[in-house]
């Protein structure tokens, strides 16, 4: 890896950092709640968020959690699964998270898992093509639905 580049493991000195990425890509998020929740993840046995980190400037995050429930395609359980990855856009198509990914495997490794799964919309080409080139394969399309009861 780069010298210039350093991953971190979510703790409480990079836990604001990894809060302001997180809602740079979730903008409908909310900074203290976001904050509160990750602070809780920090000594988490089943989730673990990783931050990359150029010179002294973070610029990129994942999150990968252990899904104990059913995970579309999977054939083992419990599953590693990629809740969340985001790179800055100035910081984009540069390996940085294929990274993220491989720090993410590893850990699922050391956790006894076998397969690491993901979603995202089908509306998100930029996605699924970044899912692809990381070597995730689609296993399902599925269109959710709800209904508001009285």
């Amino acid at each position: 890896m780069n010298t210039q580049l350093t991953i971190e493991k979510l703790s409480s000195e990079n836990l604001r950092e990894l809060t302001e990425l997180v809602v740079e890509l979730w903008t409908d998020c909310r900074f203290q709640e976001e904050f509160e929740h990750y602070l809780g993840l920090i000594n988490s046995e089943n989730e673990a968020c990783f931050l990359l980190k150029e010179h002294t400037e973070f610029v990129a995050f994942l999150h990968v959690s252990i899904r104990q429930d059913y995970v579309e395609g999977a054939e083992t359980t419990p599953t590693a699964y990629l809740e969340g990855i985001f790179v800055k856009p100035n910081y984009r198509k540069k390996g940085l998270a294929k990274l993220l990914i491989s720090e993410a495997e590893n850990w699922a490794r050391q956790k006894g898992l076998k397969q690491f799964a993901s979603d995202t919309p089908l509306t998100n080409q930029a996605s699924i093509d970044f899912h692809k080139k990381a070597g995730f394969r689609e296993v399902e399309q599925v269109v959710c639905f709800i209904k508001n009861l009285d």
